[in-house]
Formats: C-alpha cells, structure tokens, sequence
C-alpha cells in the first residue's frame, strides 16, 4: 500500500496543502458486482470479459462474490447502499435464481436503501430477454441494455452476436416485464458509418422510450482486436458532425446531457452513475473489480480484484490483488478526473468533503483553468465550461502544473 503523506505540506498546483482532514460525512456508498463472461468477445472490447464454457460457474461464483464481500464489509460497518451494478461481461448469462442467490446473501451484510437502484447489464439476444420478468421480480429495477447499433452490418463489424430486430424487441420486453426505467447502449464512430446512419440509429432508439441512453463513439483499445487489425472509421469532420447532429436529436426529445456520453429523461441520471462521477465510494466484487472506499479519519482507498476468474475462484489465491492509499497529491487529479466529467461539474464544497482538503488546494490550478476558458467562473461549482469538456484533458493538466 502506497504511504499516505497527509501529515506533512505538499506542493500542488503552486499551493501548499496543509493536512487532510478526517471526512465529517462519508459519501453514498455502492456496490459494483463484475460478471466477467460472455458468449463471445467483442473485437472493440477491453473490459475484463472471457468467453463462456457451455456452463457457467454460477454456484461457484456466488459463492465466491459473497466470500469477497465479507472481506470489505470491516470498511463499511454500518452504512447502507444506495446503489448496486451488474456489469460485465455479460451479467444476463446468470440465471435469476444465481441472482437472486446474491441479492439475498447481499442485503443480509448491509443493509439496502429504500428506494435501492439496482442496475443489471443485459443483451438483447432473445436467451437473455426470457430472463427479464424474473430478474424484476428479485428487485432489480433498471437494465441496460447494450444494443451498440440496429443495422445488421454495423453489428456483424462489431462482433456482436443479436440482430436489430431482437435489439428492437428487447426494449419492449423490458417494458412488459415491469422495467420503467433502462438505458440502451450505442455507439457511434462505427466503421465506415455515415452521419445518416448514427443519426437513424439514434432515431431508432429515441423511438423505443428508454428513460436513459448511453451514446458514446467507438475508441480503438490497446489490447483488443480492433487495436491490432484496425477498421476504417469515420473521417474527424464525419465524427464531429455526428456529434453534434446526435447532440441535437437527443436534446429535441427530452434527453439531457449530464456526462461526456449519458443523456437522461428528466429525473432519470443513472444513480450509481452520478455516485461515481461525484467521487462517492463503491465496494468492488468480483474478477476484475475495481473499488474506492474513504474511512473516517480520511484516508481514501482504491482497491482491486484478482482478474482472471480461474484465479478469482481458487480458493489458493485471494480476491484482492492490490489496494493503494490515495495521497495528498494525488486526491485533486483523481476528484476532478471524475467530476469534470459531468456537465453540470459538483457544488465547490464536495471538493473538502470528499476529500478532507481544503479549496486552497485547488486555487492556482483553478485560476489558470478558468483564465484558459476551460473552468467555469463560478465560486460555488466546479463545472468545465462546452470548450473544457471538449478538451477535458487539458483542463485536468491545468490542476497538475
């Protein structure tokens, strides 16, 4: 674990900090569950996914998932969770009773919210859709479904293994299983795309009445197959002209911006969403899982979880592979790295009470930011201004010179 060095000054962005705080209020906290297998890897696909076995594991995982919150629960005695996230992978290969195994197991070591936002990660294969009345009947209440495009050789270019029509049918079948609130997943930037196909893309799903879209371009990864066997993409001024034709289609039926790719219906941001850009904490189980956790006496830490699902179900191996303690000089970057993000940016005060640092910390790096056009001029946000989230990276080095 990296040493904190909260007791002594440091230097960032031209300012001395002086000592963290202990926090006077712990944020939301969440929980992320990660799900890792897929019928197959998508060649665009850099999250921790593995290609199924003709029978999954489901016993054995839960099982494992459950062990693994055991071991974080010293760190959240006490606290209730606002939001849980099935991601993957593809969750939607676990049957609902596996789910609702873990649900089950989950509620009876810390205790649910009330109004509880419980998000599952689906396909829209035809398999996973006869799941769906189930899975709402555990409590879960939100899907996302990832249907990337509807046209048929967008989809075959991507690997993916529904067609439009199932993708088509997956919404109306979340609606009748008792879903009032999904997101649908697209992209755009797709291979030899045009800006009438992302727009009739984009049409089609306003069409189908999700409560949130998720609408973000298509990024070549390190490690993935389209990285080393690139694709042709669109030119930068077809990208750009989707962007803002996209933008404009979705701002005229209702969908608000609130992050760099999510649009929302009134009231309907992604809670767990908003918890992370916002810097609350979220325990993270499973393969691959990623957490952050910030304790009383202000230390924040970031933990993450043995990757390989082999590993992650030898009960010779331990779940966690690593954890570090966040630094003085690191908190700034890591809190703006995710609040920036958001389009409204964070009420000034979040900055000391998620962090236990003062808004000193952040003056040098705010006057350059808000001098270069990038940041806001407004005393009681930290909000980028539309040429800051265009150009998110060179407002976040403002804050590190």
């Amino acid at each position: 674990m990296t040493h904190d060095s909260s007791a002594s000054p440091l230097i960032f962005g031209g300012a001395a900090q002086s000592p963290r705080a202990a926090l006077p209020v712990l944020p939301p906290l969440a929980l992320y569950i990660h799900i890792p297998w897929c019928v197959r890897k998508c060649p665009y696909c850099d999250f921790n996914s593995h290609t199924a076995s003709p029978v999954l594991p489901e016993q054995e995982y839960v099982d494992a998932l459950l062990a693994d919150l055991d071991q974080d629960l010293h760190a959240v005695y006490g606290r209730e969770l606002s939001s849980i996230f099935f991601g993957g992978g593809t969750p939607s290969l676990f049957s609902a009773e596996a789910l609702g195994r873990l649900l089950k197991g989950v509620e009876q070591r810390i205790p649910f919210a009330s109004d509880i936002e419980i998000t599952l990660e689906a396909n829209p294969g035809t398999f996973e859709q006869e799941k769906f009345v189930a899975y709402r009947a555990l409590g879960i209440n939100r899907l996302s479904i990832g249907i990337q495009s509807f046209q048929e050789e967008k989809l075959k270019a991507l690997g993916r293994i529904h067609n439009g029509d199932e993708a088509v049918r997956a919404a109306g079948m979340a609606r009748q299983a008792g879903f009032d609130n999904f997101n649908l997943d697209l992209m755009h930037g797709l291979p030899d795309q045009s800006l009438d196909d992302a727009l009739s893309d984009l049409r089609q799903a306003i069409a189908l009445k999700p409560t949130h879209l998720s609408w973000y371009q298509l990024t070549l990864e390190p490690n993935t197959v389209f990285w080393n066997q690139p694709p042709v993409l669109p030119e930068d001024d077809t990208l750009w002209d989707i962007q803002e034709a996209g933008q404009a289609l979705l701002a005229e039926h209702g969908y608000a911006q609130y992050e760099v790719s999510a649009y929302a219906q009134p009231g309907r941001p992604a809670r767990h969403n908003l918890n992370y850009w916002s810097f609350g904490d979220f325990i993270g189980i499973g393969a691959g899982a990623h957490g952050k956790l910030s304790h009383p006496d202000g230390r924040i830490v970031r933990t993450w979880k043995t990757r390989l699902p082999k590993d992650y179900l030898n009960p010779e191996k331990s779940f966690k592979a690593g954890e570090k303690a966040l630094t003085n000089d690191e908190l700034p970057f890591e809190f703006l790295m995710n609040a920036l993000r958001l389009t409204e940016g964070v009420e000034s005060r979040l900055y000391p009470e998620r962090t236990g640092l003062s808004l000193e910390s952040l003056a040098e790096g705010r006057r350059v930011a808000e001098q270069s056009g990038l940041l806001q001029v407004e005393p009681s946000r930290l909000a980028a201004t539309e040429r800051g989230q265009l150009f998110l990276n060179d407002l976040l080095q403002t804050f590190l010179s």
